[in-house]
């Protein structure tokens, strides 16, 4: 195991939460939105409407709250994103975070301790609408977090250096028109290099580039062990 994965691994024994702690843990349920689930074949899953009503029918089957999963899909959910698939180029469509698919306004809460390292609004179509970064340093190793599809009144009163405790409120959850047309849901992602990005990080790639980016971007239930 690489010394990032085995520091993320060693940090708690126990799960942590990501989302608001008076959600149980026990009511998140795996959800998968895959290409290659055949629930969804002949779906508009791009159709943030459509992919919801798909997201509450798990939900509902399982009297759960909160649905979660997605580290490296291959996901049909990014076809309809220009920026996604360049003339010429493999589709990106390999989810490189975690996801976790909650009601609008939902609290994100930060599971350990970070300081922010960048923060804006990625309004492309297909991004990730308000985003934030922290930095972290465990054991000598400093890697990020990047939460992607708040809302803008998750980026009031953000500065960089600006300290969360573990547990502590870091954002909310937008609504389709902020999150840049999704259905309502946390991009979780860990970085181990940023390669200078601020605010911003690819959290799709093609399969030619699988081998760097799941290297840079460990498993995140590595740390959250839901």
């Amino acid at each position: 195991m690489r010394i990032l994965e085995e520091t993320l691994s060693g940090i708690s024994q126990q799960p942590l939460a990501i989302l608001d702690t008076k959600i149980p843990l026990s009511t998140y349920i795996p959800i998968n939105l895959s290409s290659h689930n055949p629930d969804l074949e002949g779906m508009a899953i791009t159709d943030p409407n459509q992919c919801q009503a798909y997201i509450d029918k798990i939900l509902k089957q399982h009297s759960a709250a909160v649905a979660y999963g997605g580290y490296l899909e291959k996901r049909n959910l990014y076809a309809d994103k220009s920026g996604f698939t360049k003339k010429g180029e493999s589709p990106r469509n390999v989810h490189l975070g975690m996801d976790f698919w909650a009601s609008a306004g939902t609290k994100v809460v930060s599971p350990l301790y970070g300081r922010v390292h960048s923060f804006q609004n990625n309004t492309t179509s297909g991004d990730y609408g308000p985003t934030i970064i922290l930095t972290h340093e465990v054991n000598e190793i400093t890697f990020h977090t990047l939460y992607g599809h708040l809302s803008l009144e998750s980026l009031k009163g953000l500065y960089v250096g600006k300290e969360f405790r573990p547990g502590e409120v870091l954002a909310t959850l937008g609504t389709p028109d902020i999150n840049v047309n999704y259905a309502p849901h946390l991009h979780f992602q860990i970085i181990q290099d940023l390669e200078n990005y601020q605010g911003d990080y690819p959290g799709v790639c093609t399969r030619r580039d699988l081998d760097f980016y799941s290297v840079n971007c460990p498993d995140p239930n590595l740390l959250l062990k839901i």
